[in-house]
C-alpha cells in the first residue's frame, strides 16, 4: 500500500503556475499538522517510520517534523512537481492562451514552457513505484495526478480531457503498491 500526501498550501501560490522550479514555503503550523496526520496513520496501520519527501520546501518541511518525531526522512528528487520550465512561477494570466492550448492539445508529450512533459513525469512516478524506499510519501499535486493516472488510466496516453484533478492540499491518496505500471 502506498499512501502519498500532497503538501500543505504554499504561501504565495495563488494564481501562479507553481512547479519544480518555484520553491515556496508553507505555514509551519500546517506542515506540523500534516506531519501529525502522517504519524497517526503510520502508527494506526503499523507502517514503518520512514517517509520519502520531495526536495522542495513545501514537502521537506513536513519531513523535518517527522524526523523530529523519530521517522527516517528520505529526500527523493523523483517526487518533485512537474517542471513547467519558463512558465514556472509566472501568473497563469501572463502565459499566452495559445501556449496553454498547445499543452492541452498534446498533454502527454508537450513540454510546457520548455520544461517537462507529462510522459516524463509519468516515468518518474513509475520509477518510484518500482523502487521507493517507503510506502509513505509527501509530494505534489501533479505527481499525485500522475500516480492516479497510472493506477486508473489503463495504459493509454494522457490527455487533457481525462487527466485527474490535483488532490487537495494536505490530502492523501492511497493506492496499491506495485511495479505493474
Amino acid at each position: 500500500m502506498l499512501i502519498a500526501w500532497r503538501h500543505p498550501r504554499p504561501r504565495g501560490s495563488e494564481g501562479r503556475c507553481i512547479g519544480a522550479r518555484t520553491d515556496l514555503p508553507v505555514d509551519p503550523r500546517k506542515a506540523k499538522r500534516l506531519a501529525h496526520r502522517i504519524r497517526h496513520v503510520a502508527r494506526r496501520e503499523g507502517l514503518a517510520r520512514v517517509v520519502a519527501v520531495s526536495p522542495l520546501r513545501r514537502c521537506r518541511d513536513v519531513g523535518r517534523w517527522l524526523r523530529r518525531w523519530g521517522f527516517r526522512c528520505v529526500v527523493d528528487a523523483r517526487l518533485m512537481e512537474c517542471d513547467f520550465g519558463a512558465w514556472d512561477g509566472r501568473r497563469w494570466d501572463d502565459i499566452a492562451r495559445a501556449e496553454i492550448d498547445a499543452w492541452a492539445a498534446d498533454l502527454h508529450d508537450h513540454r510546457p514552457g520548455g520544461g517537462e512533459s507529462v510522459a516524463m513525469l509519468l516515468e518518474r512516478v513509475r520509477a518510484v513505484r518500482r523502487g521507493a524506499p517507503t510506502g509513505l510519501l509527501v509530494t505534489h499535486g501533479g505527481w499525485l495526478s500522475g500516480l492516479r493516472w497510472l493506477c486508473d488510466g489503463d495504459g493509454r496516453r494522457a490527455d487533457a480531457g481525462s487527466w485527474p484533478a490535483a488532490s487537495g492540499f494536505g490530502k492523501a491518496e492511497r493506492v496499491g503498491w506495485g511495479a505493474s505500471q
